[in-house]
């Protein structure tokens, strides 16, 4: 089947008059929404409290890994002290360290009675950066879709707002919007580089490589994604080597703890083992379990790519496969939103299930708090029963498996997809835009001919 060529693109002079201003003011202000939200940790001193911090929902990882990760002690990442984050994060984290050894020594900060405090609000202050660079890049991504101020989504999202400054997600996501900018616009070797910092900050943009190749396979553009994988290759091999050589048994950590970790608050895997159903909650077969669902989720998104009538947009395939990823992961934290909110606009920017799929989270994010306040011996009049945090777990399951319904209809159905109104075919898709198929796994539809005219 040819691929349609009208496409509705961007002209430069354009681009320039996108609502990038107004967009950027957005993203500052969920950003200051998110940080007034931790006001009663960061300023009331409920972080010090074990139960003040749930019960007033502004927990965050940062504060206390200033004294977990032993940078208190002017201990470095990795070098000092193992770290179970990727180097990005290491290495983010020594800066900021020593950037308070530094103010502090100039005096600057005079006697800091909480260092900890300042480790967060600096870190805050690069995850801003991270979200207004982000909501930017998403805003070029959309454009290109006909509809910009679907980044406005990202910037102003109300599980973004709740869970935006509890882990380093938000670096994450700038990067990996930013290699998909790249591939839009056919850098391949850019895209290789950002996706290469995105899984050296994160791991879990490893699977985005996925969608790419499958639409290179599909399209017969598999040298655009050989020279994006090499360029990942070669930067998370820079990025990571000299940690590997000179800091082995810190650097290892971080693999080493992902794959001891047992099913953890958030999972589905959570649920059957608290539960103790057969097989499913079965721990000794968790790692199993869980990669053999997410490898055969991918292998229907693998048979959905190669066998729609029309090709899918890159876009939608990358919001499927990472909610594959987060539906069979072991861990399931409540900042993890903040992977498929930019992806999830992309691939369907409808706004009936994008409600109800915040709403799900918002009702996770107050429930995860309160069942971790309800398991503390003396507390439970508090906090929430397993029962009721469960039915938060299946919610934003249960929701992201409706988005994605909606998503498989649009690729199937692609009078039902809103961009590809108009002759649009894949805007933000880069070399896939407009892309004649190559391999397909379906017989070419018969067409009958027309009858010829009658000659009376």
């Amino acid at each position: 089947m040819s691929r349609p060529t009208e496409t509705r693109r961007v002209p430069g002079p354009a681009r320039a008059a996108l609502p990038l201003l107004p967009l950027g003011l957005l993203a500052a202000l969920g950003a200051v929404l998110a940080y007034a939200w931790k006001a009663p940790c960061r300023f009331g001193g409920a972080w010090n409290d074990g139960t003040q911090q749930f019960l007033h929902f502004c927990y965050t990882d940062i504060y206390p890994l200033w004294w977990n990760e032993k940078l208190d002690q002017g201990l470095a990442p990795y070098f000092g002290h193992p770290v179970e984050y990727p180097v990005g994060i290491g290495a983010l984290m020594w800066f900021v360290q020593r950037l308070i050894g530094g103010l502090r020594a100039i005096g600057l900060f005079g006697d800091i009675n909480e260092p900890g405090v300042w480790f967060y609000d600096i870190t805050v202050l690069v995850m801003a950066v991270s979200l207004v660079v982000g909501v930017l890049l998403m805003a070029r991504l959309a454009a290109r879709q006909g509809r910009p101020w679907d980044a406005a989504w990202y910037a102003l999202a109300p599980a973004l707002v709740l869970t935006a400054f509890i882990n380093w997600d938000l670096l994450c996501g700038a990067l990996a919007l930013g290699a998909f900018l790249a591939w839009a616009d056919r850098r391949h070797v850019l895209t290789g580089v950002l996706l290469g910092l995105a899984v050296a900050t994160k791991f879990y943009p490893i699977v985005l490589f996925g969608p790419i190749f499958l639409l290179a396979l599909r399209t017969g553009r598999l040298p655009a994604f050989l020279k994006a994988l090499a360029g990942t290759a070669v930067t998370w091999v820079v990025v990571n080597v000299p940690f590997m050589l000179l800091a082995f048994e810190g650097w290892k950590r971080f693999y080493v703890f992902s794959s001891e970790r047992g099913a953890d608050w958030g999972s589905l895997w959570y649920y059957f083992q608290m539960r103790q159903w057969p097989v499913l909650g079965d721990a000794a077969v968790l790692d199993k379990l869980g990669i053999a669902s997410f490898g055969l989720l991918c292998l229907a998104v693998a048979v959905l790519a190669l066998t729609a009538p029309v090709r899918p947009r890159l876009m939608q395939l990358c919001f499927l496969v990472l909610a594959a990823f987060m539906v069979t992961n072991k861990v399931w934290s409540p900042q993890y939103v903040l992977w498929l909110v930019p992806f999830a606009v992309l691939a369907r920017p409808n706004w009936k299930p994008l409600v109800l799929w915040q709403l799900s989270e918002i009702w996770y994010f107050f429930a995860i708090w309160l069942y971790l306040v309800g398991i503390q011996p003396g507390n439970e009049a508090l906090g929430i029963s397993d029962t009721t945090y469960f039915t938060a777990v299946w919610g934003r399951a249960l929701t992201i498996a409706i988005m994605a319904a909606f998503v498989v209809r649009d690729i199937l159905r692609p009078a039902h997809d809103v961009i590809r109104q108009g002759g649009v075919d894949d805007p933000a898709g880069g070399v896939f835009d407009g892309a004649e198929d190559r391999f397909v796994l379906r017989r070419p539809r018969r067409v009958d001919p027309e009858p010829e005219p009658s000659a009376a």
